[in-house]
């Protein structure tokens, strides 16, 4: 067993295949295992959907992002491009959330975070929202980076927080806390206001904002 564990932890690109049975049941699940209530008093998902709003730096905690494909439409998705870490499990991630018309930007604020940011601008220029889960891929738990910031500081883009939460779930034993809903829990997807950050910021700026911002996402975070 830990020989075949250890065969496949070596493995840094699985076939596309292999995520479409998971892809299947998050989609199952969310259609016919679980109640959505969307809270969004700004109606940035419909100006998302329909194209009447400017790119954005969302930002979203770690440890909800398990549902994050499946919980916006289609067209929000396609317009959507998520930082992913350049790691092997990043790797997984990338592969899953592509079956959900989510493209990725590879890089972390640890590793090729310089490559991540030059592909985050164009893409924002281009008209994407560029997502960002802000503690991660190691923490702390609920703990802002300065990477969302920085890209909405240099490019004039809001950051808009952005938390999915479930009335229940199982929480596994990593670092964040990693959420999984329950069967027929309640899902909430909650889009706070949206935050212009100001240009050109120094680092006493950065800081500033970032907390900020981890405060703005941790208002409309329930755990």
């Amino acid at each position: 067993m830990k020989i075949f564990k250890k065969k496949f932890r070596n493995i840094k690109k699985l076939p596309t295949w292999f995520f479409l049975p998971p892809a299947l049941l998050l989609k199952f699940m969310k259609t016919f295992l679980m109640r959505v209530e969307y809270i969004d008093p700004n109606n940035y998902i419909d100006k998302i959907k329909i194209g009447n709003m400017e790119g954005c730096v969302s930002v979203t905690w770690h440890n909800r992002l398990l549902y994050f494909p499946v919980i916006f439409s289609r067209a929000t998705r396609k317009k959507t491009m998520a930082v992913v870490s350049p790691s092997r499990d990043g790797q997984y991630i990338v592969d899953l959330i592509s079956i959900f018309g989510i493209s990725s930007l590879r890089g972390s604020s640890s590793k090729k975070g310089a490559k991540a940011q030059r592909a985050a601008f164009k893409a924002l220029a281009d008209g994407y929202n560029v997502s960002f889960t802000p503690d991660g891929p190691r923490g702390p738990k609920y703990k802002m980076s300065r990477g969302p910031i920085h890209l909405a500081s240099k490019t004039g883009r809001p950051i808009l927080p952005v938390s999915i939460n479930a009335s229940r779930y199982w929480s596994l034993g990593s670092w964040d806390g990693f959420q999984i809903a329950k069967p027929f829990a309640k899902l909430t997807l909650v889009m706070g206001d949206a935050i212009e950050i100001p240009p050109d910021l120094d680092a006493g700026g950065l800081e500033k904002w970032r907390k900020i911002v981890e405060d703005k996402l941790m208002e409309i975070t329930v755990d």
